[in-house]
């Protein structure tokens, strides 16, 4: 089956940090650009970072620039999104998915339909 499979979420307190593992599974990921989302109940998904195939090139959206990173690790064919000096309102469920348009609208309206390969998402949540 191909997906993506996220894992590393739970509850951690502000200030805290978190790393996010995106495991690929049927594709090999770096043929791919790959982004990550998170989304809360009620409100739409947003777009939280991507990294490019190939140039492995990376883009995050403004407002949260400084605090996530996004990487890749070939051998393990897994995307990460570390989230460092967690706010309570990073408290979302975050997944990931293969962005067609090559991380060139990352920050624009999240259409499901125009990603492919979405996992079933890693619930986060930041409170003391």
């Amino acid at each position: 089956q191909v997906q993506f499979v996220e894992s590393g979420g739970g509850l951690v307190q502000p200030g805290g940090s978190l790393r996010l593992a995106c495991a690929a599974a049927g594709f090999t990921v770096d043929d791919y650009a790959v982004g990550w989302f998170r989304q809360v109940p009620g409100k739409e998904r947003e777009g939280v970072a991507c990294i490019r195939s190939g140039t492995g090139h990376t883009y995050y959206v403004d407002s949260l620039k400084g605090r996530f990173t996004i990487s890749r690790d070939y051998a393990k064919n897994t995307v990460y999104l570390q989230i460092d000096n967690l706010k309570p309102e990073d408290t979302a469920v975050y997944y990931c998915a293969v962005d067609r348009f090559n991380c060139m609208i990352l920050g624009e309206l999240v259409r499901i339909y125009e990603y492919d390969y979405w996992g079933q998402g890693t619930q986060v949540t930041v409170s003391s």
